[in-house]
């Protein structure tokens, strides 16, 4: 298992993340954090270690630079700029496509809270990249016109005591052109605390990974 301190370049920054490909690798998993967070989420962690069980590679990002981490804490400036967001996950899908360990494999995105919305985004603007998409408890909401346009097929994970984001959640889905799907999780809340609610999520992700990454994506596109 492959193992680096990744260097993404976007426009002009560079973004730091955490990048694992498990040999034989049947995709890679690029994850989009939450407002306030970054790649050393444990919940993002969590799931990513769970998927790399699974077969999966991953990438965890920082889509912040650290000097905009430190004036986002202050002020709350960049974690809803939902479209630098999706342009600097857009860039590391073209890293990702790149580099000659990962150049063949499918790529997934996997996008929490407001990195949902980017995550979205950037599925649109890479539609022959992005070959499927999870959200855990995300503002699906928040990526506006791009939503019907996205290719790839989405699974909308939320918690079901999450009332709000469960709503906006059921009304993105509406407007989703492709194969989707609503995972609701019973009695979770926003963050997953509860037990064994990130496990069935990171199972959920897995098991849409696994249906969606690779050979079964161009059927999904033509049906």
């Amino acid at each position: 298992m492959a193992s680096e301190i990744a260097k993404v370049p976007s426009h002009h920054a560079t973004l730091n993340g955490d990048l694992v490909v498990p040999t034989g690798a049947r995709g890679v998993v690029l994850f989009a954090h939450g407002s306030g967070s970054s790649r050393l989420s444990p919940r993002n962690r969590a799931v990513a270690a769970g998927l790399r069980a699974a077969g999966f590679g991953t990438l965890l990002l920082d889509l912040l630079t650290r000097d905009e981490e430190r004036e986002d804490m202050a002020t709350a400036r960049h974690r809803f700029d939902i479209g630098l967001l999706a342009r600097r996950l857009a860039d590391a899908v073209d890293w990702l496509a790149g580099r000659p360990d990962t150049a063949g494999l499918p790529v997934g995105l996997f996008g929490a809270s407001t990195g949902a919305a980017a995550a979205l985004i950037a599925a649109a603007e890479r539609p022959a990249s992005v070959r499927a998409v999870v959200s855990r408890g995300g503002r699906p909401d928040l990526a506006g016109d791009a939503v019907p346009l996205v290719a790839a097929p989405v699974l909308l994970v939320v918690g079901g005591d999450d009332e709000t984001v469960l709503a906006l959640n059921r009304e993105a889905a509406r407007r989703l052109a492709p194969v989707h799907e609503i995972h609701v999780v019973p009695g979770a809340t926003h963050l997953f605390p509860e037990p064994g609610a990130l496990e069935e999520v990171t199972e959920a992700a897995a098991a849409w990974f696994r249906d969606h990454l690779g050979e079964g994506a161009d059927d999904d596109r033509a049906g």
